[in-house]
């Protein structure tokens, strides 16, 4: 059997801490849950990305089931992830050493905190243009020194509450995520009676494996893929929640708070592209605001701060689960820093940035084979009973082992899959399978499949039970 929670060493700070949250700090409830996911989902990238349908020549019916369905997949799975750090009180990567070995869990650890710290440089660029067209609805206008100090401004806040630990995360979501809803309600009335929407745009009448190709393509990139991005960060939160909660209240909590933004917003994008699909989305809604840019340019602002303050936080704590031995905070400042510079070299180098943000779209597709591996161990393998304490013995003497080869197998095994069914922007994400199928992607599902069934293999030869 494993070790509760509770039996596992109390921390001093746990908003700072990789130690297990203690009962008695464990505050979270169903409505933080909520709040928490669906500010990091109420980002201007979710209309961009809901166009990309349309802009692939699918019609709006077929692009909004898509965005549906394969949220529904994705969102479904990410409650279950959700669910591990209410049950054990630690955050996720920490979590990942049970099926990867004390130092295999470095692996993902330092893939997740790459992927964060560049959506934090990534998410505040591509906010930019729209801060700056609606900034010019106000007759404020400016050239690269106007994006520099915007960028400053918002990377100094985000990291800011990052920095302050979970509670100010919650307390920031709280706030302002209702507020950003009322703002989004408006915009997207608006917008629709204000921008001529094609309601029955039939795109360009693909049919055939031409059809299928686009369907999966927005499968990936905002269905089914968008709730895998998420995985690797839902215990870093979840761990607050108290055991005492309701599992199915946690569970919806968390599922709504990432579904019901997402496809929102991915059907507000897809939308708005029926009206020229030559047109950013993003600038048809600040040209349908005119006067009533302010509330929009809150609502544009907001976004990059909500999802990037997880991104720099769930950084941090990477870099804790990899044996850095330099406080939380100063790992965050430290993430901030990077990603000022880093966005604002993307400022003057608009073409490498188109370039990484296709890249860090594909690239988060490692996501898919760790979770099916985390998902195989802890409700199959172990039925949810962790040995808390072994997550935290010293390299080299950890009871787990330092490396867990059946899982970083099964993980570099499902990888390949993945990449061999993916149909990415880059060239090189397009791997043979993806090809051989005419450009249909199904990366996530050959990951998920190869990943966690060769991981249930391996793992059930291993003699006794897992921690």
């Amino acid at each position: 059997m494993g070790t509760s929670p509770s039996a596992a060493p109390p921390a001093d700070d746990p908003a700072h801490s990789l130690e297990p949250v203690p009962p008695a700090a464990r505050e979270s409830t169903a409505a933080h849950q909520f709040w928490i996911w669906s500010g990091a989902n109420i980002a201007p990238i979710n209309w961009v990305l809901g166009a990309l349908g349309v802009k692939l020549g699918l019609g709006l019916a077929d692009t909004v089931t898509v965005l549906v369905l394969g949220n529904l997949i994705g969102m479904s799975v990410f409650g279950l992830f959700v669910l591990m750090g209410q049950r054990t009180g630690v955050t996720q990567m920490v979590l990942a050493r049970s099926a990867f070995g004390r130092r295999g869990a470095y692996l993902p650890a330092i893939l997740q905190g790459v992927m964060s710290a560049g959506w934090c440089a990534v998410n505040t660029w591509i906010v930019l243009d729209l801060v700056m067209a609606l900034l010019g609805q106000l007759g404020i206008s400016g050239g690269t020194g106007t994006k520099i100090a915007v960028v400053l401004v918002i990377m100094g806040l985000q990291v800011w509450i990052a920095a302050s630990g979970f509670h100010a995360i919650a307390t920031f979501e709280k706030w302002t995520v209702p507020v950003t809803l009322v703002v989004l309600a408006a915009m997207t009335a608006v917008a629709w009676t204000r921008t001529g929407v094609r309601w029955d745009f039939a795109g360009r009448g693909l049919t055939g494996i031409d059809r299928l190709s686009a369907m999966s393509t927005v499968m990936t990139a905002i269905g089914v893929g968008w709730g895998i991005t998420w995985f690797a960060y839902a215990s870093d939160y979840s761990r607050f929640v108290p055991e005492t909660l309701s599992r199915a209240r946690l569970y919806w909590a968390s599922v709504l708070g990432q579904f019901l933004p997402v496809v929102w917003l991915g059907v507000l994008g897809a939308s708005l592209a029926t009206v020229s699909q030559t047109t950013d989305p993003g600038r048809l809604i600040v040209d349908a605001f005119g006067a009533l840019a302010i509330p929009v340019l809150l609502l544009v602002v907001h976004g990059p701060i909500a999802t990037n303050i997880l991104n720099v936080y769930s950084c941090s704590l990477c870099a804790q689960t990899a044996d850095w031995h330099v406080s939380r905070r100063a790992i965050s400042y430290g993430v901030g820093a990077f990603a000022t510079v880093f966005t604002i070299l993307l400022i003057f180098q608009e073409d490498f940035a188109h370039t990484l943000d296709a890249w860090l779209a594909g690239l988060v597709t490692w996501v898919v084979p760790w979770a099916a591996v985390m998902a195989v161990h802890f409700y199959v393998v172990s039925r949810r009973n962790v040995d808390i304490d072994a997550l935290y013995d010293p390299p080299g003497r950890s009871r787990l082992g330092d490396f867990r080869w059946d899982g970083l197998a099964a993980f570099a095994l499902g990888a390949a899959a993945t990449w061999c069914f993916q149909y990415g922007v880059p060239a090189a994400l397009r791997g043979p399978a993806a090809r051989a199928l005419g450009g249909v992607d199904l990366s996530w599902l050959a990951g998920a499949v190869v990943a966690g069934g060769l991981y249930l293999l391996l793992s059930s030869r291993r003699k006794g039970t897992l921690a």
